[in-house]
């Protein structure tokens, strides 16, 4: 198919619902032709329940390859660890596994699990938030590198280590001072700090490395930060340790939407709205983080920037390009590293797991509200597409089967209207979007929501089983383009 033909293919399947304002996905060629299929979609949930989780792994190589080859313009030995907590299908491990990447783990489960896949401990690194005691011992006996947080951490390996007649594999977390109005992270320890804590453990605990993850996306952040990161690894050497990786964490951003002219007439109108100067794009008002205020627009988006110009490779390519961040004005990031003989380490989620998934749901009941809003109802509920931003700020897509109805008895569409998606949960704003949608061809019992490019984070981060509806199951596309459950759901 032609790049023309694929377009027009795509805005086919957006005729059903966009939002006031669009915000387009852009979708991988599976997306489309698996919304192209609706009587499998329906049979999907049929057999499964409502909503489920369709997964493909593989463009997860076109994503990891982007990072190696940007870190092989400037000679840098990259390491990426998949990071696990951004999606729990096993079959993503499987996949990491298979490109020969890492994995980032955050619980005693995920460690568990990936083991018994069969990735060795030497391919693993621990980032849990909080390590119990058992936690640190598996780590300690599969040979997962640890991320050492605070100094109780480091005590408690120290101990493990010793008990357990074995070395430990380390890596300091750096807390970076970026300065300005910047919150202070919670996690990390301090430049003076870090070297302090060097100088207690035994001889059991090895300081392999430094690692730190910053919130936000912008590459000077990490200029700065491993300007700091390069002053830390040569005080550790220079007192006996023998540090050889940078780890740079995650937030390596990507890309939702394939227009930036969208995204930003969005936010003009957003804006408009806000201020009374047009009709609302969001449910009551919700400002996702904004308020007006004498007029003026204040705070900041509390939402992922689902535009980005710069993302995976070009982002990492202007972060090893960049200069002054340590001693010498002229030498760049990548000099630093070189020198120092550095493996540079990332643990990407969400850039990794761009294109990889998506999330469907079947309506369950059309209706106006008081007021004469439409409400359309969809069986799930709002955790099962959310991060901890306020809002996905990518457009659904809306697909009709070709038989629709209840009970048995057709049902009838509502002919061309504008409403909100609400969901399961019985809780008055029980919103899947924010915003309010328009649906051109009208909206039918039975017809199905389709979320595009949920994999990273949006189906797991947050999902919950309130009122005891069971979790959506998770399906993985075969080569046969026919989709089984994943080993995280068959095990249960």
């Amino acid at each position: 198919m032609s790049v023309v033909e694929h377009e027009i293919s795509a805005h086919a399947l957006r005729a059903r619902c966009e939002g006031v304002v669009p915000l387009s996905a852009r979708l991988e060629p599976w997306q489309r032709d698996l919304c192209r299929r609706p009587s499998l979609l329906s049979d999907l949930l049929d057999a499964h329940g409502s909503p489920v989780n369709v997964i493909d792994p593989s463009p997860m190589a076109r994503n990891v390859a982007e990072l190696v080859t940007a870190a092989a313009r400037f000679d840098i030995d990259l390491r990426i660890y998949f990071a696990r907590k951004a999606n729990k299908a096993l079959a993503l491990v499987d996949e990491a596994r298979r490109l020969g990447l890492g994995i980032d783990l955050a619980s005693e489960q995920e460690l568990a699990q990936v083991l018994e896949r069969g990735v060795p401990g030497s391919a693993l690194v621990m980032t849990a938030a909080v390590k119990p005691r058992h936690l640190l011992a598996r780590c300690i006996g599969s040979g997962t590198t640890v991320v050492i947080d605070n100094t109780d951490e480091l005590r408690l390996v120290d101990v493990l280590a010793d008990e357990m007649g074995t070395s430990v594999s380390v890596a300091l977390r750096l807390a970076p001072h970026l300065g300005g109005d910047r919150i202070p992270t919670r996690f990390g320890f301090a430049v003076s700090e870090a070297i302090a804590a060097a100088a207690g453990p035994g001889r059991r605990v090895r300081i392999d490395g430094v690692h730190f993850h910053l919130d936000g996306y912008d590459p000077s952040d990490r200029v700065a930060a491993l300007g700091e990161t390069f002053a830390l690894i040569d005080a550790l050497r220079e007192r006996g340790h023998h540090p050889g990786f940078v780890d740079i964490g995650g937030g390596i951003p990507m890309s939702y939407l394939d227009s930036a002219s969208q995204w930003r007439h969005f936010w003009a109108e957003h804006h408009k709205a806000l201020r009374g100067e047009r009709e609302p794009l969001t449910f009551e008002g919700h400002g996702l983080g904004l308020i007006a205020h004498r007029g003026e627009i204040v705070g900041r988006p509390n939402v992922y920037p689902y535009h980005q110009a710069q993302t995976r490779g070009p982002w990492l390519a202007e972060i090893l390009a960049a200069r002054g961040a340590w001693g010498r004005p002229t030498a760049s990031v990548a000099d630093g590293l070189r020198e120092r003989n550095l493996q540079l380490r990332c643990e990407p989620g969400r850039a990794l797991l761009d294109g990889c998934g998506l999330t469907a749901g079947r309506v369950a009941y059309r209706k106006q509200r008081g007021d004469g809003t439409w409400l359309i109802g969809v069986e799930m509920n709002r955790t099962q597409c959310r991060s901890t931003s306020d809002d996905f700020l990518v457009d659904p897509l809306l697909v009709h089967p070709d038989a629709v109805s209840v009970a048995g008895e057709p049902t009838t569409p509502t002919g061309s209207v504008e409403g909100y998606l609400v969901g399961a949960y019985c809780i008055e704003r029980e919103l899947l979007a924010w915003r309010r949608m328009r649906f051109p061809l009208g909206v039918d019992v039975g017809d199905i929501v389709v979320f595009p490019n949920t994999a990273g984070y949006l189906m797991h981060i947050l999902e919950s089983s309130s009122h005891q509806i069971p979790l959506a199951r998770n399906l993985i596309m075969g080569q046969g383009h026919t989709p089984y459950l994943d080993p995280i759901d068959a095990r249960s």
